[in-house]
């Protein structure tokens, strides 16, 4: 008897009643109501603020398009911008500056994390200190260092002659005023860089560093064989932002040069296009392709920091 009891088939679930499934299905219209609310003013501030801008840059750019004046199709034309001799020079510097930036800022603010990674007695007053120069504009920072560097009289100045080196011309060549804004840009994001690695320092499981070091592994082979290879997304996420930021550099060279030739950046060179030359076409042509250089870099680092955080 208890063998055919329990051999029976389960009986069938009774349908909710239709009530119910009404009501259920006006809950689940109310929250996607509600969450297109909640979406519809970042949709449209996106959409004014990036989209239409966006299509009117990429339609500036097949036309003839003055400062003032008519506009009037013109095709591909403005792209030969791109082969303009001043630049290619600014594309040169400008790969040269983000190289340069790229690995002088992450080992500074590296080195920093790795500092300040652990909770002892001083280190939230030396992170505070690291972090400070972030909070300070760019455009300001560039104004800061110009005075620093193109003053006589300057604190900088004066310690160079202190040391008998002489007067250093910080911003006269391409070279001196390409290591001179380095040192600005460091000075200014290292701090906020290192608070990025040291969140994904402060991620890593001690237990791996302590299975480490019972292997006997010295302190470089655990930094070469554990905190490096588990702070690859970290790195991977610094590196999009310090990169973006350099192909980007307007304000420090601007200021600090006047963005003559020797120091031009791709930035420096569209706004040459747009405000000097007054040709907003040829600047558009030169936007769209940095736009197509940058989507390009940044797809190709995020997925490498996917296929890293698996």
């Amino acid at each position: 008897m208890v063998s055919l009891l329990s051999s029976r088939a389960p009986a069938p679930e009774t349908p909710a009643p239709a009530h119910r499934r009404r009501r259920r299905g006006s809950i689940a219209r109310g929250r996607r109501r509600l969450g297109i609310a909640y979406a519809a003013p970042m949709a449209v501030l996106v959409a004014v603020f990036f989209v239409v801008p966006l299509g009117l840059m990429l339609w500036m750019s097949v036309n003839h398009w003055p400062l003032v004046g008519t506009s009037a199709p013109n095709g591909v034309a403005n792209y030969d911008a791109l082969t303009d001799p001043l630049f290619l020079r600014a594309v040169g510097f400008t790969v040269k500056y983000t190289l340069v930036t790229t690995v002088v800022l992450g080992l500074v603010a590296f080195g920093l994390a790795l500092l300040v990674q652990h909770d002892r007695p001083g280190t939230g007053v030396a992170r505070t200190v690291f972090f400070l120069p972030s909070a300070v504009g760019l455009a300001s920072t560039s104004l800061l260092f110009y005075g620093l560097f193109n003053t006589d009289s300057s604190a900088l100045n004066n310690f160079v002659g202190f040391l008998g080196l002489g007067r250093v011309d910080w911003l006269g060549s391409g070279g001196s005023a390409l290591g001179s804004a380095v040192g600005m840009i460091t000075w200014r994001f290292a701090g906020f860089y290192m608070l990025i690695l040291m969140t994904g320092l402060q991620s890593i499981d001690p237990a791996l560093y302590e299975a480490a070091r019972i292997d006997g592994a010295t302190r470089w082979q655990i930094l070469w064989r554990v905190t490096l290879p588990l702070l690859r997304p970290t790195l991977a996420l610094a590196a999009v932002l310090s990169l973006t930021g350099s192909l980007l550099a307007f304000d420090q060279f601007f200021i600090l040069t006047g963005g003559r030739h020797d120091t031009a950046t791709v930035v420096i060179d569209i706004y040459r296009e747009a405000f000097l030359s007054q040709d907003l076409g040829r600047a558009a042509a030169v936007s769209v392709a940095t736009l197509a250089v940058l989507v390009v870099l940044n797809v190709a680092q995020l997925r490498l920091i996917r296929r890293e955080g698996r």
